[in-house]
């Protein structure tokens, strides 16, 4: 049980909060930057006004008879005379640090910053409880070992603030329209944009069961194409089951038919009343005949089906061919020894190096019975001249290929159908062998689940008869093992 069950997720709902809430967190940034952006545009114009202010002041401050005097007419009076908003105030101190003119209380420079004559500086202070803004500058005394004076004026930041509070409004007033409006914006737009889906989706239900044509992935955008591609790709491969569903019934009932038809016309037969004890053994011998044919029928359709469907959900290991095929022979020595004919293996000793690949052993055994299996059936054998079948497993080891070859002193294939008795059920013409017609479809089919080559050829060519020789192509592991030591090495 799952304490903490995950809810499904909506990719509109997730996509949307993706979008708004980095949108709502820059919000309040925003407005902390606006306010430092406006309290910086708001304090300049004030600023230059300080700053031209001192230097009208340090004007004033002349020499008369060895010291500094200032005097401050009526019209530079009425220049710093205080507004409805702010207090401006003024200070002069002489080369002594004497106070000249002004206000005693407003606060000096720091000690140890060094006097820079004519320059105006800025500065931040208190005066009388109140945040002022300070413009100071130091005036040369043209008096012989006398320091510069120093001229300061002062203005309270009221105006400054309400500035500032005007450029906020300005310019915060129009995001609480535009962020709702851009909200509506992005919602529509995720409507419009998900769109597609939504008609893939009904595209999709608006299908037949038995429709499995492939999704048109040219009317849907490119980052949905890869997965209309996953489920055309899932479409082909159900179709292809369906198929070989299809196709292993209708085999199955079409192969089925004959002996279960043979059965049912000997089982008729064994019941006349004016059957005789030959009649009867003769009719019981060909129902134990069409039973046996009925049944390997049926063995190789399901071995057919198993090696169709169940080549990637086998588990898969190392195998040692050699081995395999040593037990295949010897479990069909006893059926070859009933039709006179030599069966025996030839080859690769089993552990020799590079008889080992990587497959199904149940699999690779069905391959190679079915081969011996169809060399058996095919090969013509009496006491004068015995047929001679021989299974393979040669090495080589340098190109890393592991070849299993069954030779066979038979009529021989000939070329034209070398081809066609690889389809199910197909049997050569002139042959009169009672079997199915699936081993040797059952043998490609193994095959191929494991990437090995099929071919068949002449064992003895320009002898009479020629033989069969059926050549599997096999990989060697050791190849595989080699290739993973060689890209290890190299990264």
């Amino acid at each position: 049980m799952k304490i903490f069950q995950r809810e499904q997720r909506s990719l509109f709902g997730e996509i949307l909060d993706w979008m708004l809430t980095p949108l709502l967190l820059l919000w309040p940034v925003s407005l902390a930057l606006t306010w430092l952006v406006a309290q910086s545009i708001a304090g300049k114009p004030f600023d230059r006004a300080l700053e031209y202010n001192v230097q009208a002041l340090a004007q004033l401050v002349t020499v008369q008879n060895q010291r500094a005097v200032f005097y401050l007419p009526q019209p530079a009076r009425e220049l710093l005379r205080a507004d409805d908003s702010d207090h401006v105030y003024y200070q002069v101190r002489g080369p002594g640090g004497e106070l000249l003119s002004g206000e005693r209380d407003l606060p000096l420079p720091d000690e140890d910053e060094r006097p820079a004559i004519g320059e105006v500086r800025l500065r931040d202070a208190e005066m009388r409880g109140l945040d002022v803004r300070v413009a100071y500058t130091w005036v040369h005394i043209d008096v012989p070992g006398a320091e510069p004076a120093l001229v300061q004026v002062a203005e309270t930041r009221e105006k400054r603030s309400v500035l500032a509070t005007e450029i906020i409004k300005g310019v915060m007033l129009p995001q609480f329209v535009i962020l709702p409006l851009a909200v509506l914006l992005v919602w529509l737009a995720l409507v419009r944009g998900i769109k597609p889906l939504s008609q893939l989706e009904e595209r999709i239900r608006a299908r037949k069961p038995d429709d499995l044509s492939p999704l048109d992935d040219r009317a849907v955008p490119l980052e949905v194409a890869p997965l209309v591609s996953s489920v055309n790709d899932l479409l082909t491969r159900l179709k292809h089951s369906i198929a070989t569903q299809k196709r292993f019934l209708a085999d199955a009932a079409h192969q089925l038919k004959t002996p279960l038809a043979g059965l049912r016309m000997q089982a008729d037969l064994a019941q006349r009343e004016d059957s005789s004890a030959d009649e009867l053994k003769q009719s019981l011998k060909q129902i134990g005949r069409s039973s046996v044919r009925a049944t390997h029928t049926v063995n190789q359709l399901l071995a057919l089906a198993r090696a169709e469907s169940s080549g990637k959900t086998l588990p898969r290991q190392p195998c040692d061919l050699a081995q395999i095929t040593q037990e295949a022979v010897r479990d069909l020595v006893p059926r070859a020894m009933d039709r006179r004919i030599d069966l025996g293996y030839d080859g690769a000793m089993p552990g020799a190096p590079g008889v080992v690949v990587t497959g199904n052993p149940t699999l690779l055994k069905e391959l190679i019975r079915n081969l011996l299996d169809n060399a058996i059936n095919y090969t013509p054998s009496t006491s004068s001249h015995p047929g001679v079948i021989t299974a393979r497993v040669l090495v080589d080891t340098i190109g890393g290929v592991l070849l299993l070859q069954v030779e066979d002193s038979g009529p021989g294939i000939p070329e034209a159908e070398r081809e066609l008795v690889f389809q199910p059920f197909y049997r050569s013409l002139g042959t009169n062998v009672d079997g199915s017609g699936l081993g040797l479809p059952i043998v490609l089919e193994i095959a191929r689940q494991h990437g090995a080559e099929v071919w068949l050829e002449d064992a003895h060519p320009g002898a009479h008869p020629p033989g069969t020789r059926a050549v599997v192509r096999f990989m060697a592991a050791v190849t595989v093992a080699r290739s993973e030591e060689t890209a290890q090495a190299e990264s």
